[in-house]
C-alpha cells in the first residue's frame, strides 16, 4: 500500500479540532501571503488573487473559517475567538513565519482580533479589506455604520429566508448595478450557499456584538487599510476610524468600488496588496 506522503504545507484540508477540518488553499513559493475571507464566503473569494500572486513568487494562503465552504461545518460557537484559533493552528501546522495576514470584511475583523490576540505571532503585517471594524454596529460613542436594529433584521431573515437575505446583501455588495458583472455576482452568489445556515446566523451575531476598539490600539506591526468609498455594507467612515486607532496605519481608498472592492478594481487591489507585502 501506498502511503501518503504529501507534506502539510500542502494538504488541502487541514485538523484544527476533533472532527473539524478548514479547507486551505496553499499555492506558490516565496512570502507568505495568509488570506481571510468574509461572510458567508470562502477562500475561493480570493481566486483572482492567488493566481496574480503565485506568478510573482509569493505563497497565497487562503483559509476556510469552519461553517462556510469546503471547511467542517460543526455545532458550536462561531465567533472572533473560535476563529482566530483556528487560524493560529493552521499556521502553526504549516510553520508559518512573517506572513502578511489580510482579511476581507469579517474576515478583516477577525484578523484584528488575532493580530492583538496572538500578540502578532506568524505575522509580520497586516492588510484590511473592507473590514467590518472596529464595531460593524453603531453604539452610543459610536454613530458609524448600521444601527444595532438593523442588523437584529438580518439575523431574524436569515433564520426564516436566507435566499432573500443574499438577495438583498448581493444588491448592495458592489458600488453600483454595473459595478460587477452579472456572471461574477452569480459566482459569489454559489460560493454563499456553501456556508452553513447555523454558522452564517451566528456570524452575524457577532458582527453585530464585537467591539473591537480595545484590540485596535495593540496592533503593533505595519498596517494597510483597502476601503471602497461607496462601501455600503461597511461605511467608509470605518476605515477612517480604523485609520485613526491603528498606530502608523495606511488607507487606501477606492474610489470606484463598493464592498465588492477585490473584484471591481481587482488591479488596483492586487498591485496595492503586492506593494505593501515587497514593502
Amino acid at each position: 500500500m501506498k502511503l501518503n506522503t504529501q507534506p502539510e504545507a500542502r494538504k488541502e484540508f487541514i485538523k484544527v479540532a476533533p472532527n473539524v477540518r478548514l479547507h486551505v488553499t496553499d499555492i506558490g513559493e516565496g512570502k507568505p501571503l495568509v488570506l481571510i475571507h468574509g461572510w458567508p464566503l470562502s477562500d475561493a473569494m480570493f481566486e483572482y488573487q492567488y493566481q496574480y500572486f503565485v506568478e510573482r513568487g509569493i505563497r497565497v494562503i487562503g483559509i476556510t473559517l469552519r461553517g462556510f465552504g469546503k471547511s467542517g461545518k460543526p455545532y458550536g460557537e462561531y465567533n472572533y475567538e473560535v476563529f482566530a484559533a483556528d487560524i493560529k493552528t493552521v499556521l502553526e501546522k504549516l510553520e508559518i513565519k512573517d506572513a502578511v495576514l489580510g482579511g476581507f470584511s469579517m474576515g478583516g475583523a477577525i484578523s484584528i482580533y488575532f493580530a492583538s490576540h496572538y500578540k502578532s505571532e506568524h505575522i509580520s503585517k497586516l492588510a484590511l479589506f473592507g473590514a467590518a471594524a472596529p464595531i460593524w454596529t453603531q453604539r452610543v460613542d459610536f454613530p458609524f455604520n448600521v444601527t444595532q436594529e438593523a442588523a437584529q433584521q438580518l439575523i431574524d431573515l436569515s433564520r426564516v429566508d436566507r435566499p432573500k437575505l443574499y438577495e438583498d446583501f448581493g444588491t448592495i455588495f458592489p458600488a453600483g448595478e454595473t459595478s460587477v458583472s452579472p456572471g461574477m455576482a452569480v459566482w459569489l452568489g454559489t460560493i454563499n450557499w456553501e456556508a452553513s445556515p447555523y454558522a452564517a446566523t451566528q456570524c452575524l451575531i457577532a458582527l453585530k456584538d464585537t467591539d473591537l476598539r480595545p484590540q485596535l490600539a495593540e496592533i503593533d506591526i505595519p498596517t494597510v487599510i483597502f476601503h471602497g468609498r461607496y462601501d455600503k455594507i461597511c461605511d467608509f467612515q470605518l476605515a477612517e476610524q480604523m485609520q485613526k486607532r491603528i498606530k502608523g496605519s495606511e488607507l487606501v481608498p477606492f474610489d470606484h468600488s463598493g464592498h465588492a472592492l477585490f473584484i471591481e478594481e481587482t488591479e488596483k487591489f492586487n498591485q496595492e496588496l503586492e506593494k505593501f507585502i515587497l514593502r
